[in-house]
């Protein structure tokens, strides 16, 4: 059975508390997140603590990975359940490399079969924006600098698509397995069959046909692979109407923190989306 978060907003929409709470109501399940990013400006404290430890890797899948208590795949770690890992700064008034307003990207991390592997964006470096700390706890020294699209879109290709092809293989040989998306993208990865979809916003949640919604995809991207990781859960859900549609209460900050609370609180949504998955 394989699941599918995915949210109507591209921040604060709730993707991975319903996730987590999602994983504690089911036995042996494993949570992927195979994009992901966090600011070093915004989400300090959690940039911190993972580069104190050499590594790169957010709170949403560290959540995840606390929330599927009863897997028995305890082996993967936050790295192989979110292959890639984008960290960013606030920089007002300045476009970013990839052409983005307002922030810039400062490093990504890539999952190798040898282990993480560092891309350092040269523009922010050449323009001191790498804080110290990055440069001293992270292993940049080797790591390859982009400072063109052109460049980067050669490293996406070597390196990038085989890393989300290994976790699509991961994640098709797991049994239950939920995929949250990132953002308000409509898929993160190509070449799942998920059974059920639930498209998770402020206040309420959408139960969508895995299938139906996968075709969606497909003609919102004009292809059944073109764009596919980049579309828009608007975009896709314009075309279909969902199977049920769910109000959402607001948790505390304790009962968000607990994702067996949150089953507790979301069971009857979660029951809806078992139930089209498994029919």
């Amino acid at each position: 059975m394989k699941l599918l978060v995915a949210g109507d907003a591209r921040v604060d929409a709730g993707k991975t508390t319903f996730a987590a709470g999602l994983l504690a109501s089911l036995s042996d399940a494993v949570g992927f997140k195979p994009r992901a990013g966090n600011d070093y400006w915004f989400d300090h404290d959690d940039v911190v603590s993972a580069v104190n430890g050499g590594r790169l890797y957010g709170k949403d899948i560290a959540t995840l990975t606390a929330a599927a208590v009863d897997s028995s795949d305890r082996e993967l770690n936050e790295e192989q359940l979110n292959p890639v890992h984008r960290l960013w700064r606030p920089t007002p008034d300045r476009t970013g490399l990839l052409g983005e307003q307002g922030r810039t990207f400062l490093v990504d991390r890539v999952t190798t079969p040898e282990g993480p592997w560092f891309v350092v964006n040269g523009t922010a470096e050449d323009a001191g924006l790498l804080p110290d700390h990055l440069i001293e706890a992270l292993p940049l020294d080797g790591a390859p600098r982009v400072r063109s699209v052109d460049g980067f879109n050669e490293l996406m290709t070597n390196r990038y698509l085989p890393a989300f092809e290994r976790v699509t293989d991961r994640i098709t040989e797991t049994e239950p397995a939920v995929v949250e998306s990132y953002s308000d993208i409509a898929l993160p990865v190509d070449g799942i069959e998920f059974d059920a979809v639930a498209v998770v916003g402020p206040t309420r949640a959408k139960i969508y046909d895995g299938q139906r919604y996968l075709k969606a995809c497909a003609v919102a991207s004009g292809s059944a692979r073109e764009g596919q990781l980049e579309e828009r859960v608007d975009r896709v859900v314009e075309m279909i109407e969902p199977l049920s549609t769910h109000d959402l209460q607001p948790l505390t900050g304790a009962e968000r923190a607990d994702p067996k609370r949150v089953a507790s609180q979301y069971e009857p949504v979660y029951e809806a989306l078992l139930e089209v998955a498994l029919k």
